[in-house]
């Protein structure tokens, strides 16, 4: 039963605002638990847009955090299709779409990212996509069944980790597939040129066709249909979709509007948070693809991955709940493409390391990669080799100095080092 006596109030309906809804009350709090989500879907995991859901192997309920039920079973008060639109800290309310006024003790900004625009003409027209919320994976789903059936042409601007999975399924449709990147390989800012290579073979394996070094500037069509997507080289390729796949922004605007210390756009942006994921506003906390959190003394990462949600969100519950907490998680993500599954954990951007170690068979893409910085781990990737996860974020963590030859021989165990 619930006890009135303190209001919670989470807004955003994601991975990291339902679990911290359940967390609180795994934690045993009490009080009333409010979770404020501006979709109509209850709140549902974002990997499955672009991997199984958007491919056809898993069925659309499977997306889900909790059976609708469930919310009512745990005395959540949810309000679907409710966006929240002003914050009062003074007041400590948070005023809806509707003109609702809710009140907080506490308060949870979970309030995620949205898929950046590409600024160029014909972006209005009725072919062009984003994927971000279940709506556009449903749709982007019947649009890849169709250029399948009718060997029809998708174009996708951008070879992160959202362009590459939606790549692999668009050719598991049998749709024809290019991919404009800016940079020289794929996933070139999160795992750089040395490894950036081996995914490009992959797809291109696949049939996919890169153009590298060029950006879209225009996408024609007729009669509000895309015809082609031209590139800033001169290019054109023939398309009837495209996917804009540049990357996300964090959804600060309420957080900006209360006053609430954001972090710097260049420094990755969002709502800056200490290690508790507690705010400027010693009542308010964030957690998702929003929270700017420390990754080391002097630096803040915001990491717009399903693990991140999954354990920010209940990070962020029980330090609401006045326990002791400090998230220093290791930045973790998982993608399938084809036949090739990996994981990656930690951060190393370009020009943060000075070396990069492989074991295994690249060839083969049976191997694990090390990157290092004077000897100590900053990230390791995984791919088709399982169970190794563990071992690569302690040595993360521990952050001592390792022997690369060590690293580069599968005889020698992980835990060894």
């Amino acid at each position: 039963m619930v006890d009135a006596h303190q209001t919670f109030v989470i807004v955003g309906g994601g991975l990291a605002g339902a679990k911290a809804a359940e967390t609180l009350r795994a934690e045993g709090f009490t009080g009333r638990v409010i979770l404020i989500c501006d979709e109509r879907e209850h709140p549902y995991e974002r990997p499955p847009l672009s991997k199984g859901y958007l491919t056809g192997r898993a069925a659309r309920e499977s997306v889900f955090v909790h059976e609708p039920a469930w919310y009512a079973q745990a005395d959540i008060e949810l309000h679907l299709g409710q966006p929240a639109v002003h914050l009062d800290r003074a007041a400590r309310t948070v005023r809806l779409g509707d003109g609702t006024r809710v009140h907080y003790d506490r308060l949870l900004l979970a309030t995620g990212a949205e898929p950046r625009r590409l600024d160029v003409p014909g972006t209005g027209l009725a072919g062009v996509h984003h994927l971000r919320r279940l709506a556009h994976a449903e749709r982007l789903r019947g649009v890849l069944s169709s250029l399948g059936r009718d060997n029809g042409h998708l174009v996708i601007a951008g070879a992160g980790w959202i362009g590459l999975e939606v790549a692999a399924a668009a050719r598991g449709y049998g749709a024809e597939v290019t991919v404009v990147e800016p940079e020289p390989t794929p996933l070139h800012t999160v795992i750089g040129p040395e490894l950036g290579q081996v995914f490009a073979d992959l797809h291109a394996e696949h049939g996919v066709r890169f153009h590298f070094g060029a950006r879209l500037t225009e996408i024609t069509g007729h009669d509000g249909m895309v015809l082609a997507a031209r590139t800033d080289d001169g290019e054109e390729h023939p398309a009837h979709d495209v996917l804009a796949a540049v990357g996300a922004a964090p959804r600060t605007a309420l957080a900006e509007a209360a006053g609430l210390a954001l972090v710097d756009r260049a420094d990755g942006g969002g709502i800056a948070v200490d290690a508790s994921l507690r705010t400027s506003d010693p009542d308010i906390y964030a957690a998702g693809d929003v929270a700017a959190a420390p990754l080391r003394p002097g630096t803040r990462l915001r990491v717009e991955h399903w693990d991140n949600a999954r354990s920010t969100g209940p990070a962020a519950a029980r330090a609401m709940l006045g326990q002791d907490v400090t998230y220093d998680r290791v930045p973790y993500f998982f993608s399938d493409q084809y036949d090739v599954g990996l994981e990656f954990s930690g951060y190393a951007p370009p020009g943060s390391y000075d070396q990069v170690v492989c074991r295994g068979d690249v060839g083969k893409r049976e191997f694990i990669a090390f990157w290092l910085h004077e000897g100590r781990l900053l990230a390791g990737l995984n791919v088709n080799v399982w169970d190794v996860a563990g071992p690569i974020q302690r040595l993360i963590r521990a952050g001592t100095r390792l022997d690369p030859e060590a690293l580069a021989d599968p005889s020698v165990p992980l835990e060894a080092l």
